[in-house]
């Protein structure tokens, strides 16, 4: 994909896109910073969102450390029935925090929902599985804390947005292929799937906040000795999944001039071509992440409705 242009840019992101354009791409070194201070963030506790703070779960990992899990329900507690959201944020596998997706937490938290949101091991501190894994075993310790023999039904829904819709994609699909969890909904958002970087979206993309060289400093980081192999593993990078029969229904929505654009209409074509019902959402002049940087403009209200709406129609 060429330059984007600003006036690419929808009208009503296009004066915060033009402002995060001033700072260069993410490095390494970049994100090992911003990772350590929002690490600081969550170990303090911090919550800027509307939902009630969070309480905590400590999981233990088979090396002996443990894995903080944050748990949101909402005030008064959650109804029998109503769905339980495995939510993983976002971040390029490298920096980030529950903290940080308080935009998508309160939305879920605010329906109702029992909102579940690890802390996952970064790249910055240690490279593919460990993300994956810490993900993945936050979902089983939700189904069996919150669903399995319960007296009324929960359904258990999986959601991230970029880094944390690639996490999604792969612990759905790990949870498919050893018939773990019953998923019953999956939300990966604008995801981040294809370390091969091989789409015209994906290539020499300069839009603001995530562009082609942030997304490659980050996939070398997160695959470590494993990045340019040919084999590298469907649950690192879910665009490699040969197929894709039996994934949970789902839906998702990206921007047309970002990045992850092309790789996220590939995911939703393979599902439905796999009989899976996948609502998709492309929004003209979006850049990444304009919902969490721009939530009262039109294009992220637009979003925030249709993600309610699928998520509502096949859960509630």
């Amino acid at each position: 994909m060429p330059h984007i242009p600003d006036e690419s840019i929808h009208s009503e992101l296009r004066r915060v896109g033009h402002a995060v354009r001033r700072f260069p791409s993410f490095t390494p070194r970049a994100l090992r910073t911003v990772a350590c201070v929002m690490n600081a963030a969550d170990r303090m506790g911090v919550w800027p969102g509307k939902s009630p703070r969070p309480r905590r779960a400590h999981l233990a990992r088979p090396d002996g450390t443990r894995l903080i899990v944050s748990v949101f329900d909402p005030k008064g507690g959650a109804e029998p029935g109503t769905p339980v959201v495995v939510w993983i944020h976002g971040g390029g596998f490298a920096l980030g925090a529950p903290l940080q997706d308080f935009y998508f937490i309160d939305q879920f938290v605010g329906m109702g929902c029992t909102v579940v949101a690890p802390s996952y091991r970064l790249s910055t501190q240690v490279p593919y599985p460990a993300a994956f894994d810490d993900c993945y075993r936050t979902l089983l310790w939700a189904y069996e804390t919150f669903c399995e023999g319960a007296e009324c039904v929960r359904p258990l829904a999986v959601g991230g947005d970029s880094a944390g819709g690639s996490l999604c994609a792969a612990v759905c699909l790990r949870a498919r292929d050893e018939g773990s969890v019953p998923v019953s909904f999956h939300m990966p958002l604008y995801p981040m799937l294809d370390d091969r970087m091989v789409t015209p979206s994906s290539r020499e993309n300069d839009a603001p906040v995530w562009n082609s060289a942030s997304n490659e400093a980050a996939w070398r980081m997160y695959l470590g000795e494993l990045y340019g192999a040919d084999d590298v593993p469907a649950y690192a990078a879910p665009a490699r999944a040969l197929d894709l029969s039996g994934m949970p229904p789902g839906c998702t929505y990206v921007g047309d001039i970002e990045p992850f654009h092309d790789e996220t209409v590939a995911y939703v074509e393979r599902l439905r071509a796999a009989g899976i019902n996948m609502d998709l959402l492309e929004l003209p002049g979006c850049f990444h992440g304009f919902d969490m940087l721009c939530p009262t403009s039109s294009p992220a209200r637009q979003a925030a409705a249709f993600l309610q709406e699928s998520f509502r129609r096949a859960c509630f």
